[in-house]
């Protein structure tokens, strides 16, 4: 029962976030209208991220205490039962305890983790329909950063229950992805400048920047969350190019602030591929393959225009790309 109520307040982002994200959006609300950057936020688009976070605020800690409580602990214990009155994992070694270190080792392995989980909200497409609410805003700031899909948090634990089942105490990974939340809430901001060293090792806010940007060049990119090192041993990683000016959003934008039409557009598009399709395969690859795929190439992938794009500026670089979607 402790358990629970420990996961309950902590896993809650009404005890411990949201204040701080409503206060911290309000300053860059302020700061950008009084400095010239009416720009920045639209009243809209603003009401519908807000919308969708309290949606979000309200949906996740149901969500949490649920795969904490029931999928995380049935993990652990499955994994790292009790043996002569100490937990060992099946393995054969001790589950870990609470030492600092270990601690250090669960965030590091949350912050791998949540970097696949990313990448592959943005390369499945019944995925992405999910994910794209996050991105389907034209405008970067605090705002969109609570812009968050309903329904990634129903999938989401599963790709953590690695993490129990090496022997993690679930409540370690609880607060471990609480602190990559916090991380990730933060880098929507385009007031923080490139910073140096730091550029080296972290995710920072211009390299979520490309992250958002519908730029060909910059599509599928920085899926890191406080880290950079995985985009960089897998691919993924882009510095922000200056002379490059950022367009924000996707590509396929829901063009509405209907919170439900943002919410769903892409499962609507994916319903409309899948019965127009002539083969099963077809219908699999529109549901499970990378956003853009066709049978007969009238869409393209972020890799096949990313290759296209490559292909044009080397032969026709004073050329501009026309985006072949």
């Amino acid at each position: 029962m402790h358990k629970l109520i420990f996961f309950m307040d902590f896993t809650n982002p009404l005890v411990y976030g949201v204040p701080c994200f409503i206060a911290f959006i309000l300053l860059e609300l302020t700061y950008s209208k009084t400095h010239g950057d009416d720009h920045l936020y639209d009243w809209k688009d603003l009401a519908a991220s807000g919308f969708m976070g309290v949606g979000s605020a309200i949906i996740a800690p149901l969500i949490k205490v649920i795969s904490a409580i029931v999928i995380f602990e049935y993990t652990y214990d499955l994994f790292n039962p009790i043996t002569d009155g100490v937990r060992t994992n099946i393995l054969g070694y001790e589950s870990f305890g609470y030492a600092w270190y270990v601690w250090l080792l669960c965030q590091l392995a949350d912050d791998f983790t949540y970097y696949w989980f990313h990448r592959a909200n943005h390369e499945v497409r019944i995925l992405w329909a999910a994910h794209i609410v996050h991105h389907s805003s034209d405008n970067f700031n605090l705002g969109t950063a609570v812009r968050n899909g309903w329904f990634t948090i129903l999938y989401k634990p599963l790709f953590y229950m690695w993490l129990p089942a090496i022997g993690f105490p679930p409540e370690m990974v609880v607060v471990c992805l609480g602190i990559e939340a916090l991380w990730q809430f933060q880098l929507h901001s385009v007031y923080i400048p490139k910073m140096g060293f730091i550029e080296k090792i972290f995710n920072t806010h211009t390299m979520h920047q490309v992250h958002h940007a519908q730029n060909v060049e910059y599509l599928d990119k920085n899926h890191g969350g406080f880290l950079n090192i995985f985009d960089k041993m897998f691919g993924t990683w882009k510095e922000l190019d200056d002379d490059i000016d950022v367009k924000y959003g996707v590509i396929h934008a829901p063009n509405s602030h209907n919170p439900v039409v943002i919410l769903t557009h892409e499962f609507k598009d994916i319903y409309n591929d899948v019965k127009k399709s002539k083969k099963l395969s077809h219908a699999l690859m529109y549901i499970f393959g990378p956003p853009g795929w066709s049978p007969d190439g009238s869409t393209l992938t972020v890799k096949q225009q990313q290759r296209l794009f490559k292909k044009q500026k080397s032969s026709n670089p004073e050329v501009a790309f026309s985006r072949p979607n």
